[in-house]
């Protein structure tokens, strides 16, 4: 699925420290943990929470956010609609990495057991 030049440009832009609370609120709500909000983005990015919080600090920038990441190689395994979407078709791969951390938080937040949530067999 194409997403537009000017909507991927925007998510390149948005940084990390913007988004990282509404992520934190969302899953709190719903009786999660920062821990498990950690241990997802952990999963996905290979960020362990002192380099969570160094990009944090520093505002970087989600293609930032990225560059340094080191996806998981079962991050494929994430499927589904997010912001009307299926990740799975999603062409930029800077989008499409975001896209698996919404779609990784929504799951935590709905009540996902962990195991599910980390494409554990």
């Amino acid at each position: 699925m194409q997403t537009s030049e000017k909507q991927n440009e925007r998510i390149a832009k948005m940084t990390f420290a913007s988004v990282y609370p509404h992520y934190l609120t969302k899953v709190e709500k719903k009786g999660r943990t920062k821990e498990e909000l950690h241990q997802v983005i952990t999963w996905l990015t290979g960020f362990n929470d002192q380099d969570i919080n160094r990009l944090i600090n520093e505002k970087s920038t989600f293609k930032e956010f990225f560059s340094q990441a080191t996806i998981h190689p079962n991050a494929h395994m994430i499927k589904g609609l997010i912001c009307g979407y299926r990740v799975e078709e999603i062409e930029n791969p800077l989008t499409q990495q975001l896209r698996y951390l919404d779609k990784l938080v929504d799951e935590l937040a709905k009540g996902k057991k962990m195991e599910k949530i980390l494409r554990e067999p």
